[in-house]
């Protein structure tokens, strides 16, 4: 990007916004092309600017930008609507897909595919649909695209193909592998159907046990890239279920 000063219509939605300094805001935006990059509006936070009320998160957006460095400049933003505000479940579901991509997405690392299937989660959370298969079906996509597509049709240790009917443990670097007796068993192991691993192959999260054991295993995927350091929403959404 270091080549292009100048960018005009691109598409984007925030993921984060900061107060910079006493009228402007530090943006974290998720592109289309760029992918994950950092903007400066300038003057946003001001009564009458132009940008107030539009760099809001989860809202579809055509945006420009100028200079070289690793914060630009922002210069126009515009709605290009299309999506309802999320609201409760739907909105802790919405920063939850935020911070993963602010935690595991490198900066200006294009992901066509993952723009499309952010947008098509927003969406989704917006519509009122089912939220457990919408953030399972991300996940997935966001591990692939990180370069950890999951291994759900063949036993890593002995390539042999999976077996709904069997047990399996998931290692975070090598894939499913069938679970001895002892620790499938075991109390607290965590293990997991083989037609759990054939459900979330195909996105089929109609099985009550599948959509289980798929938090449980994504969980399990998604910490180990985090390495194991807390996500601030996961925190939240598990202390309003206690209220």
């Amino acid at each position: 990007m270091a080549d292009r000063p100048r960018v005009d219509g691109e598409q984007a939605f925030v993921l984060h916004a900061y107060p910079f300094r006493e009228t402007s805001l530090l943006v974290e935006l998720f592109g289309r092309t760029p992918g994950r990059m950092a903007v400066l509006a300038k003057g946003a936070r001001r009564p009458r600017s132009a940008l107030r009320g539009l760099l809001l998160a989860f809202q579809p957006l055509v945006v420009g930008w100028a200079g070289k460095g690793e914060v630009r400049t922002l210069t126009k933003a515009e709605w290009r609507g299309g999506h309802p505000l999320l609201a409760g479940e739907a909105l802790l579901c919405g920063f939850y897909l935020n911070e993963l991509l602010l935690r595991l997405l490198p900066r200006e690392d294009p992901h066509d595919a993952l723009f499309d299937a952010y947008a098509d989660t927003v969406a989704g959370l917006g519509r009122g649909l089912a939220s457990a298969p919408l953030l399972r079906s991300f996940e997935r996509r966001l591990l692939k695209e990180l370069g950890y597509a999951l291994t759900l049709d063949r036993d890593a240790a002995s390539g042999r193909p999976i077996d709904a009917d069997v047990l399996y443990r998931y290692e975070p670097e090598r894939g499913p592998i069938g679970a001895p007796p002892a620790v499938a068993e075991g109390a607290g192991a965590l293990v997991f159907r083989g037609q759990t691993l054939l459900d979330i192959a195909r996105d089929d999260y109609r099985d009550p046990r599948t959509l289980q054991q798929g938090k449980l295993l994504m969980r399990l995927l998604i910490d180990h890239r985090l390495e194991q350091r807390p996500l601030a929403s996961r925190r939240i959404f598990h202390e309003l279920q206690q209220l």
